[in-house]
């Protein structure tokens, strides 16, 4: 058990997004609200605000990148078929020269990966699961997604679980 610092400190990522699952279906109506929407910076060639050195991918623009499908289980979910672009797609549109990836949720929870992942198990940005698109309620708008299923040995585990970022926002490449 840990020691007690802190609300944020008390509840681990599991327990808080139990939480924050909890209080968002209580609101399905802001719920529905929030646009499916990505803003990357950092070491990125490519902006779209080049005041603010960002690209901002509207809906549109990560719908109309390649679609890509991984059916995998999550500790969160039973094995589904998760749609959207390769990660490695949306960091070529923004020339990335980056060698890690600090992802950003709404729920202000932020983890880095390395984008040697990336290549290794076509980690995609889903934006559906099981052809319904995500709602920040249940995953969305946009979720990465490793092929857990697929790379047992490798990808199971706290650490591993950690990568799989729900209610993405950003993207900041370093």
């Amino acid at each position: 058990m840990r020691e007690y610092d802190g609300i944020a400190g008390f509840f681990d990522r599991t327990t808080r997004g139990a939480l924050a699952f909890a209080m968002l279906a209580c609101c399905a109506a802001a719920a529905h609200a929030t646009p499916m929407a990505l803003d990357v910076t950092g070491k990125i060639a490519h902006t779209t605000d080049p005041e603010h050195r960002l690209f901002h991918f509207s809906e549109a623009q990560i719908l109309a990148l390649p679609a890509h499908s991984i059916s995998t289980s999550t500790a969160w979910t039973p094995k589904s078929t998760f749609t959207g672009p390769l990660l490695a797609d949306i960091l070529r549109v923004v020339g990335a020269y980056g060698d890690r990836i600090e992802v950003h949720a709404y729920d202000d929870y932020t983890y880095t990966v390395p984008v040697s992942d990336i290549g290794r198990y076509g980690v995609i940005v889903a934006y559906s699961m099981n052809g319904q698109r995500l709602k920040i309620s249940d995953f969305g708008p946009l979720f990465l997604i490793y092929p857990r299923d697929a790379y047992p040995a490798e990808l199971t585990g706290g650490m591993t679980d950690a990568k799989f970022i729900w209610q993405i926002k950003a993207l900041i490449v370093k």
